[in-house]
């Protein structure tokens, strides 16, 4: 099972709810299928939700993500950074606990980056920018969340 939402509509309200047959068939009765579509298939959240996709395959935005997510590995050492982990370009940054934590996220985005703790991890700082963030600004952003730490 696949659930996906946000991003699919680049901007626009979408989500999906995606598995196989023998998986979907089992809300078809009982109860019916309809009660999981939260937009039900709005034909403008679907025309952004097809432009969102071919936009990230028309700029390749997919091809530099694995380097672009080592380069936010390789710059955010710090003895306060106990793991960086996550795949592609959503990722953790853990620390000791939340009341550490807290303060850097505060710090960072008066410094302007824009983060947050996860709700059921409070003393991961949440690394998710978007496909189309350059090298530089990657530099330029763990450059603040460092200064932020220290």
């Amino acid at each position: 099972m696949l659930l996906c939402a946000k991003g699919m509509g680049g901007g626009m309200p979408i989500g999906a709810f995606i598995a196989p047959n023998e998986i979907m068939s089992v809300f078809k009765d009982n109860p019916i299928l309809g009660h999981i579509t939260t937009f039900g298939g709005h034909p403008v959240s679907c025309a952004a939700s097809l432009a969102t996709l071919n936009t990230i395959f028309e700029e390749k935005l997919l091809d530099e993500i694995e380097e672009k997510s080592n380069l936010i590995k390789s710059l955010l050492i710090h003895p306060k950074i106990k793991e960086i982990r996550g795949k592609g370009l959503m990722m953790a940054a853990e620390f000791s606990d939340f009341n550490e934590l807290k303060p850097i996220i505060d710090r960072s985005i008066e410094k302007g980056v824009i983060t947050d703790w996860f709700l059921y991890c409070d003393n991961s700082m949440r690394i998710a920018p978007p496909l189309t963030i350059s090298f530089d600004e990657i530099r330029s952003a763990c450059g603040i969340i460092l200064e932020s730490i220290s």
